[in-house]
C-alpha cells in the first residue's frame, strides 16, 4: 500500500491482530444487510500514532486502536485513506471522512465543528531543549525562542495565541511540514530553540535516535494553556456522526476495561497511556 491510498480491511473474529493490516473488507451479514461506510482519514504522521513501517504498512496507536474498536462493530464498512493533515478536517467538514485518527487534542474551534470520541490517550505535554539550553525552564522562557510548528495541531494553535497576548516579544514560529525527526534533530543542533511537544513521543524518539534532549515539564497551569492531556478520534459532525461516536465510545470503555488499549500503548510507546 502506497500513501494516499484507501485500504479497507477485515478483523476476522473477536479480536484484532495488534499492529496488523488487512486487505478485505469488514462485512457481518447476520448483523447488518447494508453495512455503513466509514472512512477513517490519517496523515500518517506523527509516528508513532500513525505512520508507515518498513512493510508500508498502516500503522500505529491510533491505527491499531481504531482497528480494535471496528473489530467489534460488523455493522460498519471500513476503510483507512492517507492526506495532508489539514485535509482531514477539510474533508471531516464535508462528511467525505467520517473520523479522523491523528493524535487529535481538543480546542475550541475543533470542539465546535467535530464530535468529540472519549479520550483515546492519555499524556502529558513538555518542552524540548538541547542539552546545551539552560535558558529554558518554563513556558515564559519560550518568549523571544524560536520552534518549527506544523500548521494546524494543537501547539502551534497554542503559541499562536500566546503571541498574541506577547505581541512585544513573541515566540519565532518557524512553519514546516517536515516530519518531526528532522525538527527535533534542529533542536538538538541549535537551528531551533525549543519543541513543545507529548511527552510519550519525545521520550520515544530520545531512545530510538539517541537524541540529546532535556525535557522540561510543564506546569498544570501552562498545560492548560494548550488543553486537555487527552488526545480523541474525530467525528463528522451530524445525527449518524452522534450514533458513530456513541458505538465507537461504547467500544473505547471495554478496551479499557480489557487491557486491550494498555497493551496497544505498551507495543508503541514502552509504557501505559490508556485513559483512567
Amino acid at each position: 500500500m502506497t500513501k494516499h491510498a484507501v485500504a479497507s480491511f477485515f478483523l476476522l473474529g473477536a479480536g484484532v491482530a495488534v499492529g496488523g493490516f488487512y486487505g478485505i473488507e469488514l462485512v457481518n451479514a447476520s448483523t447488518a444487510d447494508k453495512p455503513v461506510n466509514i472512512v477513517i482519514a490519517t496523515s500518517a504522521g506523527p509516528r508513532p500514532f500513525t505512520y508507515f513501517d518498513k512493510d508500508n504498512q498502516l500503522v500505529g496507536y491510533d491505527i491499531d486502536l481504531a482497528r480494535a474498536v471496528f473489530s467489534h462493530l460488523p455493522q460498519y464498512k471500513v476503510s483507512f485513506t492517507t492526506t495532508e493533515f489539514p485535509s482531514i478536517l477539510a474533508w471531516l467538514d464535508s462528511d467525505r471522512f467520517q473520523v479522523g485518527a491523528n493524535n487529535f487534542a481538543e480546542n475550541k474551534q475543533r470542539k465546535e465543528k467535530y464530535i468529540f470520541t472519549q479520550p483515546i490517550f492519555e499524556n502529558q505535554f513538555v518542552i524540548a531543549i538541547s542539552e546545551k539550553n539552560d535558558s529554558i525552564h518554563s513556558l515564559k522562557d519560550l518568549l523571544g525562542k524560536s520552534t518549527e510548528v506544523n500548521p494546524g495541531i494543537n501547539f502551534t494553535t497554542a503559541l499562536e495565541k500566546y503571541n498574541q497576548q506577547h505581541k512585544e516579544n513573541p515566540v519565532n514560529l518557524k512553519y514546516t511540514e517536515a516530519e518531526l525527526l528532522p525538527v527535533l534533530q534542529n533542536v538538538e543542533s541549535g537551528k531551533a530553540d525549543f519543541q513543545l511537544i507529548d511527552k510519550s513521543m519525545l521520550e520515544q524518539y530520545i531512545a530510538e535516535y539517541q537524541l540529546k534532549l532535556k525535557v522540561i515539564p510543564l506546569s498544570k497551569e501552562e498545560s492548560g494553556l494548550i488543553g486537555a492531556p487527552y488526545s480523541y478520534f474525530l467525528v463528522a459532525k451530524g445525527a449518524k456522526g452522534e450514533i458513530l461516536a456513541n458505538d465507537i465510545n461504547a467500544q473505547l470503555q471495554k478496551l479499557i476495561a480489557d487491557g486491550t488499549i494498555t497493551a496497544i500503548s505498551q507495543k508503541y510507546f514502552h509504557g501505559d497511556y490508556a485513559p483512567k
